[in-house]
């Protein structure tokens, strides 16, 4: 597999109200320092560097279309890196209405689809979560279960996988696919799970790895958010990609634990909420932000609605988004 670049931003987004883009960084691992930044490509005149610092110029934010691309230079004590960003402007949304596989139960499309993607872009949700597996030969689909039509996808090859057509026609999606039409929007997120491989703990690193490869290749990294089940997982994206926002599935670790781990967000089902009363204070007092799902019914919305988690997902998102716009 290839080797990630050496550098990475804290962050790659911008608004007219916070022109800082982020601050350039080395990876883990390396003793180098960074000695020197400059900014190239074709819209340099977009950004301004201080010291390891990227912003937008003020008088750049209405003028320039996002998302935008800036080439930074980096001289180090170890030698001298170029790497290329894609900053995005955010305008995401932010009605708390994450589409559970997208927005697939009253459109007619099978869920995890680019398809069911585009509906939940078209509903306007915040987000629209998916589910991301490995292939036999490294190969990463989006699908929610180990197999599809009755073919494992971690034992089987994507050439084999390649031929499998979905229920509304669309062809088996790649991650790679999914992402790029993901990346033809600016207003909503991309809630990407990291499944556990059915073939063991090293083999879900194997796919951590080259999903967040693949983020970074696409320069994906201002679409993207991470959850998983697996504890593990999480803490790997969190080594390879310090500015990921990354929330832990299980239910199993306190708000408090969580934020000492540093994570960004709980994603936790309604049940453990509804056990853990307190769980939802907690999360707010640590800093993290609340997910709970899979909610579909409008009284158990509403209550959630009340309680101001951050984030609710559900399979019924024209419900929720109804709800929201009666308040």
């Amino acid at each position: 597999m290839n080797k990630f670049a050496p550098v990475y931003l804290t962050n790659y987004t911008f608004s007219k109200n916070r022109l800082v883009v982020g601050t350039l960084k080395l990876r883990a691992g390396t003793d180098a320092k960074i000695q020197s930044v400059s900014v190239a490509g074709e819209q340099a005149e977009v950004f301004k560097i201080n010291k390891d610092q990227l912003s937008v110029r003020k008088e750049k934010v209405n003028s320039s279309k996002s998302p935008l691309e800036v080439v930074l230079k980096v001289k180090t004590t170890a030698g001298e890196y170029q790497n290329t960003f894609r900053i995005v402007k955010d305008e995401f949304i932010r009605n708390k209405v994450v589409a559970h596989r997208g927005a697939w139960k009253n459109t007619g499309v099978a869920e995890n689809s680019v398809a069911s993607l585009n509906h939940a872009v078209a509903l306007g949700c915040e987000g629209s979560e998916f589910d991301v597996r490995m292939s036999s030969d490294s190969v990463l689909y989006v699908n929610h279960d180990p197999e599809i039509q009755g073919i494992s996808i971690a034992k089987a090859s994507s050439n084999e996988l390649n031929t499998i057509k979905l229920s509304h026609g669309e062809s088996f999606p790649t991650l790679e696919a999914y992402l790029k039409a993901g990346m033809g929007q600016t207003k909503t997120k991309l809630i990407l799970e990291i499944k556990a491989s059915e073939l063991g703990k090293e083999n879900s690193l194997a796919a951590t790895h080259r999903i967040v490869k693949m983020v970074e290749d696409l320069q994906a990294q201002a679409w993207v958010d991470y959850i998983s089940f697996d504890y593990d997982v999480c803490l790997e994206v969190m080594k390879l990609a310090p500015y990921a926002k990354v929330a832990y599935l299980n239910g199993d670790k306190t708000p408090t634990e969580l934020a000492q781990a540093n994570f960004f967000g709980l994603d936790y089902h309604f049940k453990v909420l509804q056990k853990n009363s307190n769980w939802v204070q907690e999360a707010k007092q640590n800093k993290l932000t609340i997910n709970v799902w899979t909610v579909n019914e409008k009284a158990m919305l509403e209550d959630f609605l009340k309680q101001n988690v951050d984030f609710i997902t559900t399979n019924e998102p024209e419900l929720l988004l109804n709800l929201i716009s009666a308040k």
